[in-house]
């Protein structure tokens, strides 16, 4: 061997270890937890414990969960400044992804329907993202079903009982008997008006209406309520002529009257103003109801709004998930109120939609 090469020296052979085999109970158990936890959407109980499930699975710094409305709940410390919450709106928007490890935003969509995003800190790989949004995506859809089959029963039921309220019929009747010596004439124009209201409540219709059959239904139950409640109830329906012909799911606006006579002014002993209207804003057709009634809560009426209030108060969220299921996960609702401070209800649809035409 010449004097200036070096000895080759052996190879040291490193001892074999035998891994011990992965127990996939554990994951599956996890997994499952995820699921049952977001039985109840990501605006239930469970969503805190899901983003905590999903963190330990995927061995991520922090998992968020937001719905569509932006609000998000965190397992882990929330990263710091805006960007998050900027990559939140980025995929509210285009309904892609957005970002890159080690802070990626998925969408999740259900029925391809935008129903919220999942949000992931760390250097997680992307087969595991895409794992984990499956694993959502499939929980959510479940969910969606079984709350869809179980309201599905309910308004059936309640369909098969009246379809409107039997409170307010026998108060009309009422009224409409009481003026049938003292005032012939009023009493006929208020029969009118409660055969009407019933003609388009009860009548078998399209899918869709237009904004104009929609206003004239309202006009005829707030006339008839105005009746029941005389000086307590005051009114005022304003609606732009270019938005009349506008198509719109049927029912979706009488209810939200409705719920403001009902639970905003009849409560109040001194009753109260109801407005009601409808203009063009841009491409938009936009509907306000606004009283300024007793209003409630903002989280009981989000509550309400996500299909979580008392029995009987599906009214708001049966409108606003059928906007949604129409138009987009960017239509719907938007419900502004605060206790003694009255609720104003705004309807956002396009001027045009594919596929939504009155007869």
């Amino acid at each position: 061997m010449p004097d200036d090469e070096e000895p080759t020296r052996p190879r040291a052979r490193l001892p074999f270890v035998r891994r011990s085999p992965v127990d996939p109970s554990g994951v599956l158990a996890a997994a499952r937890r995820v699921t049952d936890d977001l039985a109840t959407g990501l605006t239930g109980a469970g969503v805190a414990s899901a983003t905590r499930g999903l963190r330990r699975l995927l061995d991520a710094d922090a998992v968020g969960l937001a719905d569509l409305s932006g609000r998000s709940t965190w397992a882990g410390p929330v990263p710091s400044g805006t960007r998050w919450a900027a990559l939140v709106d980025e995929v509210m928007h285009s309904e892609t992804s957005a970002g890159r490890p080690p802070l990626v935003v998925l969408p999740l969509h259900v029925h391809d329907e935008l129903a919220g995003t999942l949000l992931i800190a760390g250097k997680v790989p992307a087969r595991a993202t895409r794992e984990a949004t499956e694993l959502v995506v499939a929980a959510l859809r479940r969910a969606r079903l079984e709350a869809s089959a179980e309201q599905a029963a309910r308004a059936e039921l309640r369909a098969l009982r009246a379809e409107i309220s039997p409170h307010f019929v026998y108060n009309a009747l009422t009224v409409i008997a009481a003026l049938v010596h003292s005032d012939p004439e009023r009493s006929h124009e208020l029969m009118l008006d409660f055969a009407d209201y019933n003609r388009y409540s009860l009548a078998r219709h399209g899918e869709y209406t237009t904004v104009a059959e929609e206003f004239h239904a309202i006009e005829t139950y707030l006339a008839l309520q105005r009746a029941v409640l005389g000086e307590r109830l005051r009114v005022q329906v304003r609606v732009a002529p270019e938005v009349l012909a506008v198509a719109i799911p049927y029912l979706v606006l009488q209810p939200l009257v409705e719920n403001a006579v009902r639970h905003g002014v009849e409560p109040r002993a001194a009753g109260g103003l109801v407005q009601v209207r409808g203009e063009a804003e841009g491409g938009d057709c936009v509907i306000t109801v606004d009283d300024d009634g007793v209003g409630m809560a903002p989280a009981h009426a989000e509550a309400i709004l996500a299909g979580r209030g008392p029995e009987g108060s599906v009214g708001l969220s049966n409108v606003d998930r059928r906007l949604r299921t129409v138009y987009g996960s960017w239509y719907g609702l938007v419900v502004e109120t605060e206790r003694d401070a009255g609720t104003k209800v705004v309807v956002r649809m396009p001027m045009f939609a594919p596929g939504v035409v009155a007869p």
